[in-house]
């Protein structure tokens, strides 16, 4: 894919496909992050009640095992946004530079 040409073609890439793609995945990212955390957090208090209990640990580890892997993909994310942004930066700083955002 070539570079955009021009100050309206960069500072829309920019802003409107870009920067709101890296957004909503990070968005869904974190919802999924806090609803396994949710989940985590009653198969613990399950688990507190009856410890013994093999399906409730299983299924505990099976959702942090989920926990983790989600955890992780958000930094693969935040890796991904840097260099897009570095990419971006590189072929487009002639006509026009993104605000940063975290």
């Amino acid at each position: 894919m070539a570079a955009p040409g021009g100050t309206l073609n960069c500072e829309d890439f920019s802003m409107f496909q870009m920067m709101e793609a890296h957004l909503s995945r990070d968005k869904a990212i974190k919802a999924c992050i806090a609803q396994t955390s949710e989940v985590v957090g009653q198969l613990r208090e399950e688990r507190a009640k009856d410890g013994e209990n093999l399906a409730v640990n299983k299924q505990l580890r099976k959702e942090q095992t989920k926990l983790k892997l989600m955890q992780s993909e958000l930094n693969v994310e935040e890796v991904v946004n840097d260099r897009s942004l570095k990419v971006f930066s590189e072929r487009c700083r002639i006509h026009y530079m993104p605000p940063k955002v975290k």
